[in-house]
């Protein structure tokens, strides 16, 4: 959890990219004349659409000059906090030159891959990002290679199957309470993010429709509307470009959000102690880690899809139900939602956060009162690990022909 659930100041797809390229530059020691830029196709289509923090502008090409002009790559995915005036001006002057080449990575079987080859004056350094969006595994300057790692991948297989969802449960409600408070750090950033779509306009104020007065009309007042506005709200300042940080789970700022803010919107309106806030915080997440180990950083199925599902495991912990009763939520989740496509990150992430959060609530509602479905039913099995590897494979292997008609659409229109 401490490796997955990490700060990140704007979309995490873009903001990798932009460390990626700062690195590159950092290493060839000045900025670059040229940049050409190879990305998976995941990746691609994660950072076309999205705003990008303290910029006012959307996209790649704006990423890519910050981190060649700016740098800052020690500070990993927050390297673009604190934007000044100057520092932008810079950047847009680096996209005015033309300079930058962006190009889809062919023939790789990684998801999430990033490559930078910065050159200048007859030097060239290159910069690899694969597996996880901090996660260096080629540093080179004129073909000698200063760091290669390639054993991350298999460490990350090996890791995988320590965990069952049974173990996630054992760990989040048994642990010394001690050994898990750091993520109220994590609900506290990201209801800072939420709290601000409260003053201004951000995306497609998706929030401020749920309470505004004709929203409050068809949704209410209510602990449900409650817990959907604060996690679209966090998201429709994120995917605006607002310059505020949240906390990141599995590589994605919308998944932590999502795993979250339904979770501690839920325990403040009904009273929970810190203890079960930080439990049902614990249960929600570590959730989240365990389904994406099987899916992977990036795939075709929307993330919030496996977010709300740890969400609604949490919810269900603060109504007081039992083992039994949180494997039905999760259940009840991968029924439901499974299918929703990832088209890329944008301000209408918030719309299908929402129905995340929705969703979540309903599945565990049926939770408390035993109502679950069953094997007989769909992708559904009688054992919750299996449903969940069921999940991942629709994810991976079911969904591979969407995503590749989803990104030549984008690419396209």
């Amino acid at each position: 959890m401490q490796q997955e659930i990490i700060p990140a100041v704007g979309c995490t797809e873009p903001i990798a990219v932009s460390l990626c390229t700062a690195r590159a530059t950092e290493v060839l020691g000045e900025i670059p004349d040229k940049v050409d830029v190879y990305l998976s196709t995941n990746i691609l289509k994660n950072a076309m659409g999205v705003g990008i923090p303290g910029t006012g502008m959307n996209g790649l090409l704006i990423a890519i000059a910050l981190g060649a002009t700016r740098g800052k790559s020690e500070k990993g995915l927050e390297l673009l906090d604190n934007l000044s005036p100057l520092e932008l001006d810079q950047g847009k002057r680096f996209i005015r030159d033309k300079i930058i080449n962006i190009n889809i990575k062919e023939n790789i079987s990684e998801k999430l891959y990033i490559e930078v080859q910065c050159t200048k004056k007859g030097n060239k350094s290159i910069a690899i990002i694969s597996g996880s969006h901090t996660s260096f595994s080629l540093i080179e300057l004129n073909g000698t290679k200063l760091y290669e790692n390639s054993e991350s991948a298999k460490q990350e297989i090996n890791n995988k199957a320590q965990l069952t969802f049974s173990k996630i449960y054992q760990y989040a409600t048994e642990s010394p309470i001690e050994e898990l408070d750091f993520i109220l750090e994590a609900a506290k950033m990201n209801k800072k993010a939420a709290e601000k779509s409260n003053y201004g306009h951000f995306g497609h104020n998706v929030s401020k429709n749920i309470k505004g007065e004709t929203g409050q009309r068809i949704f209410g007042d209510n602990l449900h509307s409650r817990m959907v506005s604060a996690t679209a709200g966090a998201c429709d300042v994120r995917m605006a470009g607002a310059m505020v940080p949240v906390m990141s789970n599995s590589g994605s700022g919308n998944q932590g959000i999502a795993a979250t803010l339904p979770v501690l919107t839920f325990a403040e309106n009904i009273g929970a102690s810190e203890d079960q806030l930080i439990r049902a915080l614990i249960l929600s997440n570590l959730s989240m880690i365990y389904i994406k180990q099987h899916i992977g950083r990036l795939s075709a199925l929307c993330g919030c899809v496996v977010a709300s599902t740890g969400s609604s495991c949490g919810i269900t912990y603060l109504m007081g139900g039992n083992y039994d009763q949180i494997t039905y939520s999760a259940k009840n989740m991968i029924a439901n939602i499974t299918g929703m496509i990832c088209d890329g990150a944008k301000p209408s992430c918030a719309l299908k956060i929402a129905s995340g959060v929705s969703t979540a609530t309903l599945s565990a509602l049926m939770a408390i009162e035993d109502e679950v479905v069953t094997s007989q039913e769909g992708i559904i099995d009688q054992d919750i690990d299996q449903s969940i590897r069921n999940l991942a494979l629709i994810g991976n292997n079911g969904m591979a022909e969407t995503d590749k008609i989803v990104l030549d659409i984008l690419i396209n229109k």
